[in-house]
């Protein structure tokens, strides 16, 4: 009898230590629970290939800088895909073309990761503008509007100044805009077009840096846009692939330079991306309807495929990237 009782005994203490395992491994889901889960379930798998409008596109023109809200399809900078992690917490970022493009899609990223941004723009993109500032402030961040020409020395270094002031610092700079206008010959190439594209895209920097780098702490990071035409030039791009090559090399001199002082400097080499720049004179419209198509994707991209590129080089944990390109071609293998 004793010895049943033992044995009873230890049948139950043997369950309930089972229960209690069970329970300790076992989540109990509450309304709120099932809530989460649900929310940080897997994104599906997105097929790049199909993700984003193919050519044949709309024939279609607009007066040089263009306007993104005027294009047919509307380019993709991330306005609704684009989610934040702070992972720019507390940075204050200038971004130069931030009005549409990669300009666009880094500003509405680096304002869901945290930063607070001021963008640069031409009056004439006003429009653009408006709702890039909308989105920052969308965010509870600071959202800072210059406009202005970057041909000009003293604005550039204004614009520099008022981004510090407003924003209280710098420490990210991304100098991203940028003039493309096609040329079929070189004979159709007046000086004024090439004056003004290397003001634009080789002397702006130039003069954006040297404004910024008293206010670039250790941990900063300069960000520059170069291009596919860098390495593979079209034959009637002939300025503006030049100030491409030139961008590429800036990026790895410089980095050189300032890595001592603790200042990444680093550059994103897109492939054809569909922005404003296509549509308002830098591509002939043969070239416009086909655009991308001879990609492996078939398809040019979209600027917010590129967010996250600007966002990593951004980011403090890349820490250890300075001097690099980094490509965004639809597998053409460039840069």
């Amino acid at each position: 009898m004793k010895e049943d009782t033992m044995l009873s005994r230890r049948k139950v203490i043997s369950g309930l230590g089972a229960s209690l395992a069970v329970a300790a491994v076992s989540p109990v889901l509450g309304a709120d629970d099932a809530s989460n889960a649900a929310e940080t379930a897997a994104e599906p798998l997105k097929d790049p290939t199909t993700a984003y409008p193919k050519p044949p596109f709309k024939s279609q023109s607009q007066p040089w800088p263009g306007l993104a809200s005027q294009m047919d399809p509307k380019p993709d900078h991330g306005e609704k895909s684009y989610k934040g992690s702070g992972r720019l917490k507390g940075r204050k970022a200038l971004i130069t073309g931030g009005d549409s493009g990669m300009g666009r899609a880094a500003a509405i990223a680096y304002a869901r990761e945290g930063a607070d941004v001021a963008i640069n723009y031409l009056p004439a993109e006003e429009a653009d503008a408006k709702e890039v500032i909308a989105l920052i402030k969308a965010e509870g961040r600071k959202a800072v509007a210059i406009p202005g020409d970057l041909r000009d020395e003293a604005f550039c270094k204004r614009m520099v100044d008022e981004a510090v002031r407003q924003l209280g610092g710098l420490d990210i700079l991304v100098n991203n805009a940028a003039r493309q206008q096609q040329r079929q010959s070189i004979l159709d190439l007046t000086t004024e077009d090439f004056d003004a594209t290397m003001k634009t895209n080789i002397y702006a920097p130039f003069w954006t840096i040297k404004a910024a780098l008293p206010h670039l702490k250790p941990g900063s990071a300069i960000i520059g846009t170069t291009s596919e035409q860098a390495t593979d030039p079209s034959e009637n791009l002939y300025d503006y692939a030049q100030t491409k090559a030139a961008t590429t090399n800036y990026v790895r001199s410089l980095a050189k330079q300032l890595a001592p002082k603790g200042i990444r400097v680093n550059g994103v080499a897109p492939g054809p991306i569909w922005t404003p720049l296509q549509v308002s004179g830098g591509a002939t419209q043969e070239k416009l309807v086909k655009f991308g198509g001879d990609t492996p994707m078939k398809r040019p991209g979209q600027p917010a495929e590129l967010a996250s590129i600007y966002v990593q080089l951004a980011d403090p944990m890349a820490s250890y990237a300075t001097g690099q390109v980094y490509g965004a071609s639809g597998g053409a293998g460039m840069p």
